[in-house]
């Protein structure tokens, strides 16, 4: 039988081309066939839907993401895999906070987006769209090849709350530093099946009161406790995320471990990670990384940004205790860290 799959257009460049003027105006997707007529060509039956109103990435509120969660729920019995078109600015944000919303996933949810608008020549979203759909409708023995969130870039499919944005301006935008790509689309599709996370047959189910009570701190030479105490004082802030240095150093100032204690005991849970792009957190490695988890400081490991603020909004949303939440931080709940 033929996979059925369904479009979801949230925004972004994809989605636009140019009209008579020379202006970027949005997209009618009904009239896709005309500008990928190769869609006709793979052997799956495909609807499309989008935002009442497409939203560029720069704007995605965790509210869009809800909007998406929510669609791809209500379409859930009726479609065999997902692919989601989103802005690339904030996709590794949206790919990540899915990953967690969508619980006991069992399809593929596949998300992709192009750094040229569809209506241009050279534009890179029709390879992008064709193998993202042919990702979404691999299957194998009645088996999804790739049923968890994934984003799709360039040839390369990666693990959607591992992927970071590492370029404005080349084709290859997207990388996923600490973890190997699930699938390499060259002649054929190459699907690397130990590195996926494993088909469940559990219920499916959503999640939708994320909370985003949580900011991020990053760290830098020079940084003044006022800068430190104003982000630490934001009225019911529940979060941080630490962008420490390296392995998670941070500098041995008196005042700053002050601050960061004294926001520990009063509740806030601080993550470090690091801001290197490849490599984890190792707080017992350098006496400038030891002293943050003597305090209370919660080690992130090799989550990225984008997966850290996702897995922490999930958490808080869920209500869990204080000794559960350090211990999940901890955990692969979704392949968003390595354990």
């Amino acid at each position: 039988m033929k996979s059925k799959l369904l479009l979801l257009y949230t925004g972004g460049t994809i989605g636009m081309h140019k009209n008579s003027s020379g202006e970027l105006i949005p997209f009618d997707f009904n009239d896709l066939l005309r500008h990928i007529p190769e869609l006709e060509l793979l052997p799956y039956e495909i609807d499309h839907t989008a935002f009442e109103k497409p939203v560029d990435s720069s704007d995605i509120t965790p509210g869009h993401w809800v909007e998406m969660a929510q669609t791809i729920y209500e379409h859930y019995e009726d479609y065999d895999g997902f692919v989601v078109l989103h802005g690339t600015d904030t996709m590794a944000y949206s790919a990540s906070a899915l990953s967690f919303m969508l619980e006991n996933l069992n399809k593929p949810v596949v998300f992709t987006g192009s750094q040229l608008p569809i209506g241009d020549l050279r534009t890179d979203a029709k390879e992008n769209i064709i193998t993202s759909l042919e990702i979404a409708g691999s299957y194998e023995n009645g088996i999804p090849l790739v049923p968890e969130v994934s984003l799709y870039f360039e040839y390369k499919l990666m693990r959607g709350n591992r992927t970071v944005k590492i370029s404005s301006e080349h084709f290859n935008a997207f990388a996923s530093p600490n973890y190997p790509v699930l699938c390499e689309a060259g002649v054929e599709l190459e699907f690397y099946k130990e590195r996926i996370l494993p088909y469940k047959k559990d219920l499916f189910r959503i999640f939708t009161d994320m909370d985003n009570r949580v900011v991020i701190l990053k760290l830098f030479p020079g940084i003044s406790r006022d800068y430190v105490q104003a982000v630490l004082q934001i009225p019911d802030l529940k979060a941080v995320v630490l962008e420490s240095f390296g392995s998670g150093n941070a500098p041995r100032l008196k005042w700053l471990v002050e601050e960061l204690e004294k926001a520990i005991s009063s509740g806030i849970k601080i993550v470090n990670i690091t801001q290197c792009l490849e490599g984890s957190v190792a707080p017992e490695r350098y006496e400038t990384g030891k002293h943050l988890k003597e305090i209370g400081v919660i080690s992130g490991g090799d989550m990225t940004t984008e997966a850290s603020v996702a897995k922490i909004s999930y958490l808080l949303g869920k209500g869990v205790s204080d000794k559960t939440f350090r211990r999940v931080m901890g955990q692969s709940l979704r392949g968003e860290i390595t354990e």
